[in-house]
């Protein structure tokens, strides 16, 4: 998608909105942290970075398996809609997690690809989260084969396939 101005700006004001409710967050828990806001693709993109190695009381804003972060991904996404009346599609990162997670994610995709452009057959993943399949969608897309998400709730999983078997 190509932002427009007005798109730009929107996409800014949610990231100050959500910079300055996890700025609070922060100072409420006492936590040492930098906000860096950015916009990638078509949302705003928040990360709560440190130098060095990261103090490990953030770390457990990530939680097990990135439980506690999408959780307080929603709340911002919240305090952002109840600022702007509309829904925030803005994704928040603690530590790098999400990046090394994209990583990961990037690797399992790419041996499922493979598999299926030298089988032919159609692979199904474990269950993923809502970013870590848009992930693998995007890595599909790329190598062109066609991917959907299939099952509900935590047995949400993406199901890769050769282009011309849908």
């Amino acid at each position: 998608m190509s932002e427009t101005s007005e798109d730009i700006k929107k996409l800014d004001r949610e990231g100050d909105i959500a910079a300055d409710y996890l700025e609070e967050l922060l100072d409420i828990a006492d936590l040492d942290g930098d906000i860096d806001i950015s916009i990638d693709e078509d949302r705003a993109t928040i990360a709560i970075v440190t130098e060095g190695e990261a103090d490990e009381r953030l770390r457990r804003l990530v939680g097990r398996h990135g439980a506690t972060l999408n959780a307080l991904q929603d709340l911002t996404r919240l305090a952002v809609q109840e600022k702007t009346g509309e829904r925030s599609r803005l994704m928040l990162d603690i530590a790098g997690y999400r990046d090394e997670r994209r990583a990961k994610i990037e690797e399992i995709a790419a041996e499922a690809i493979r598999e299926v452009q030298e089988t032919g057959d159609e692979i199904e993943l474990d269950p993923m989260n809502p970013f870590e399949r848009k992930v693998v969608h995007d890595a599909a897309a790329a190598a062109g084969l066609v991917s959907d998400s299939e099952g509900v709730g935590a047995g949400r999983h993406v199901v890769i396939k050769p282009a011309d078997e849908d």
